[in-house]
């Protein structure tokens, strides 16, 4: 049993990374998230019922690792203290700019709809594996995965509304981006020919 628990780990651990990169948004915290989950798991592997399934066990453990980690923590970052830079593009990469602003949208969602929506389309998890991995309904996963794809489709073809505050605040952002361009510019020394 220990040695079909642990190669069941070792087969999930591509998923769980992916998982908690979704949520932490940080390799580095993803990393250790997913060290902590599998610690979890190993410790309370006499809790697994052979038979059902892992990698929702093993899904559950890791969000539920990630809530704890995160009410112990209760560190925010604003999207105000991202420096510009990290934001912006120049516009002749309209690939890279589109997949910015995809990654903008993605972390704008709310945190179960965006990891809904990863666990979903990137994993190829069910929504019955989601509901069961979420501790959620079958129609709550479907509900969280629906509404974050609408939000990102509506954003990402400009269908918001204009008092929209995803759409405010996603102009603001570029406004701040193009002052802060235009201020180094500016700040250049000019060559004279004279």
């Amino acid at each position: 049993m220990a040695d079909t628990f642990h190669t069941q780990i070792v087969s999930i651990l591509p998923k769980l990374r992916v998982q908690a990169l979704a949520l932490t948004r940080n390799r580095a915290q993803s990393e250790d998230l997913v060290q902590d989950a599998v610690c979890n798991a190993l410790n309370a592997r006499d809790s697994f019922i052979p038979g059902t399934n892992f990698a929702a066990w093993m899904h559950r453990i890791l969000r539920n690792r990630f809530i704890s980690d995160l009410r112990k923590q209760r560190v925010t970052a604003d999207i105000d203290d991202v420096p510009g830079e990290l934001l912006s593009s120049k516009a002749d990469h309209e690939d890279r700019l589109a997949v910015k602003d995809l990654g903008y949208a993605l972390a704008r969602l709310p945190d179960d709809q965006r990891e809904a929506l990863i666990l979903v389309v990137l994993q190829g998890m069910s929504y019955q594996e989601l509901a069961e991995s979420t501790g959620c309904a079958v129609g709550t996963a479907k509900s969280r995965v629906f509404r974050a794809r609408r939000q990102l489709e509506a954003w990402m073809t400009g269908d918001l509304p204009e008092n929209d505050g995803l759409r405010q605040r996603a102009s603001a952002l570029r406004e701040e981006v193009g002052r802060r361009q235009m201020a180094g510019n500016a700040a250049r020394p000019s060559v004279s020919h004279g």
